[in-house]
């Protein structure tokens, strides 16, 4: 009895000073705990201490805590990947990745999400789009697609076009294109109608270049659709 009054002593102090272990759901969460973090990789939770992910978080564009979902800066990942890939995610969050649809949805559940797109050309003029409302469906609704709530930052809305659409890639067709596959003809996966006005998962390439049709990192409302982008990500942050 002495005994387990003594280690009883010499843990209280431990015990007491104990605090609740915080796992944040995203980059938000992280930057509002401590407003100078910086941009970087960090690790959240999305459904709980068992889904650990690693992203990469904008601390200082627009405010700040940004949770970037898609990422595209130099070619070093291919992104012409089949379904499940795409659903679980793939790459490298200090590079470029997909953070993965099954994520993204559990994301947009917990919270409301604004959508903020930034681009950057071969010239290094940068633009962004806004989108005050973002969110998608469950796996059995297809990943659906809603955003609305246009901000132009000098790209132009090549987004709001594809509200409304499934996902699809080269193995799972679900656009709205009956003469083929959106993501076999324009080598992505992305949430097509018939087919796109962007393409930020298409292949990486080289600024403009006319030879090959529209299958480049697209933005056809900032480039048309023979400009292959040099930058693009794509983030989301809670409605403030």
């Amino acid at each position: 009895m002495e005994l387990v009054s003594v280690v009883f002593l010499l843990l209280a102090p431990v015990l007491t000073s104990c605090t609740p272990l915080v796992l944040p759901l995203d980059c938000s969460d992280i930057y509002n705990h401590d407003n100078s973090s910086h941009s970087g990789v960090y690790t959240i939770y999305p459904i709980g201490a068992t889904s650990a992910v690693q992203v990469y978080c904008d601390m200082e564009s627009q405010q700040g805590g940004w949770t970037i979902f898609q990422r595209r800066m130099d070619g070093s990942v291919n992104f012409y990947r089949p379904w499940d890939q795409y659903q679980m995610g793939f790459g490298n969050a200090a590079g470029e990745y997909w953070l993965g649809l099954e994520t993204l949805f559990h994301l947009t559940l917990r919270k409301k999400y604004e959508l903020l797109v930034d681009m950057e050309d071969f010239s290094g003029n940068k633009v962004f789009v806004r989108y005050s409302s973002f969110s998608i469906d469950p796996e059995s609704y297809g990943y659906t697609l809603h955003v609305s709530g246009f901000t132009d930052g000098g790209a132009g809305d090549s987004l709001s076009g594809h509200s409304g659409q499934k996902f699809s890639t080269f193995d799972k067709d679900e656009d709205t294109w009956d003469e083929g596959s959106c993501a076999r003809s324009y080598l992505g996966g992305f949430w097509y109608t018939h087919c796109h006005s962007a393409n930020p998962n298409g292949v990486y390439r080289w600024g403009a270049d006319g030879t090959l049709y529209a299958v480049g990192v697209e933005w056809s409302s900032w480039k048309n659709y023979d400009y292959s982008l040099k930058t693009i990500s794509m983030k989301i942050r809670p409605v403030q």
